[in-house]
Order: C-alpha cells, then sequence, then structure tokens
C-alpha cells in the first residue's frame, strides 16, 4: 500500500474516532439524559463525575486528534501537502494526534476506576449523600453488579458511565494505535515518497 493511501485510511478513521470520542463525553455530562444535573453543579453542587470534566473527549480524543486528523488526509490528496515534506510534517501532527489519544486514555480510565458521582445509599447505611461511591474500590465495582444498586440518582448512571468510558477507553486506543501507524508511515512517505503521480520517476 502507499503511503498516501495508508494516510488516506488513517485519517477518514480518526475523523469517525474524534467525533465518538466528543459525542460520548458531551453525552457524559447529562446522566439519565436529564440537563438538571449539570446546572446544578454549575450552581457549585458535586452533579457531575470529576473525570467528565476534564474534557477528555472533547479536548484529547476529539480536537487533538481531529487537527492532525485533517492534515493526514490532505497528504492523501492531490494539493500542497501531498509530498514528502507533507509526510514529514505528518509525524508532527500524529505525535499531537498521540498525546491527545494517551489524555483521552488517561481520563477513560480514571473514570471507569473511580465510578460515577451520584447520590448514593448503602444497605446498612441510614442516610443518603453525593459522592463517588465506588472511588477506593480499585475498580472492583465493575464486577459486582449488586454495588451498582448503591447508586440512587441519576438512575442507571453506573451503566450509563461505563458504557460511555468503555467506548471512549476503546476509541482512544485505537486513535493512538492509528497515531502510531502514522509516525511510521510518515517517515517512510518522507524517505521514498507518497507514490503521487507527481513523485514517480520516468525514465
Amino acid at each position: 500500500m502507499c503511503t498516501a493511501s495508508c494516510s488516506k485510511f488513517i485519517g477518514i478513521s480518526l475523523y469517525v474516532l474524534a467525533a465518538v470520542s466528543v459525542i460520548c463525553n458531551i453525552m457524559l455530562f447529562f446522566p439519565d439524559f436529564d440537563t438538571e444535573y449539570a446546572s446544578d453543579h454549575q450552581d457549585g453542587k458535586q452533579r457531575l463525575t470529576e473525570e467528565v470534566t476534564y474534557m477528555g473527549g472533547v479536548v484529547g480524543g476529539g480536537i487533538m486528534v481531529l487537527i492532525p486528523a485533517i492534515h493526514i488526509h490532505l497528504t492523501s490528496s492531490k494539493g500542497c501537502c501531498n509530498n514528502r515534506c507533507g509526510m514529514f510534517l505528518s509525524i508532527g501532527f500524529a505525535a499531537a494526534g498521540v498525546a491527545g489519544a494517551v489524555y483521552s486514555l488517561s481520563v477513560a480510565a480514571l473514570g471507569l476506576a473511580n465510578g460515577p458521582t451520584c447520590l448514593w445509599k448503602k444497605e446498612d447505611q441510614l442516610l443518603m449523600q453525593w459522592g463517588t461511591p465506588f472511588a477506593n474500590s480499585n475498580g472492583s465495582y465493575l464486577g459486582d453488579k449488586d454495588m451498582w444498586k448503591w447508586c440512587i440518582r441519576p438512575e442507571n448512571v453506573v451503566e450509563f458511565n461505563v458504557a460511555l468510558f468503555s467506548t471512549l477507553l476503546v476509541a482512544a486506543s485505537v486513535e493512538l494505535v492509528l497515531c502510531l501507524i502514522q509516525m511510521v508511515n510518515g517517515l517512510f512517505g518522507c524517505i521514498c515518497g507518497t507514490c503521487s503521480g507527481k513523485e514517480v520517476r520516468r525514465y
């Protein structure tokens, strides 16, 4: 496969993954698909999971991957970037994408490990309180669905967070792999060319 064709595949894939990351992160601001908790959080009440406010999906897996994706995709099109210089620059852009993917991956992993913020109560407790009941469980709550019942509000918040943070985790992992591949692809494109018509020598 020519380096330009590889760049096209990687660029388009990163567009999709960046969009998925942004959508998941935005959805996490509205547990139970309700704006009430986001509004209360703005008023100073701890109602949203802390890792959601780190914006890993928007900043890391979204913007920091989308910008490199645009340049990487351009290296596969006829134009100013479809040459050795463009492929060389794509290495730097892909490195920025790696940083964004790592940030998104770290935030998603932390969000899964600590669990959601919710109004919760154990069976042996009398009073309900807002907090992060699984913060010290080292992620063990993920395999114990009986613990999920501790969270009362927002409804089904544990399933909601696990699904979206898991999606962010997978998306960031794939973004990381693709950006690393592009760094290697960019190096080959810089050395060997992009297989475009302009760079094929005719004898």
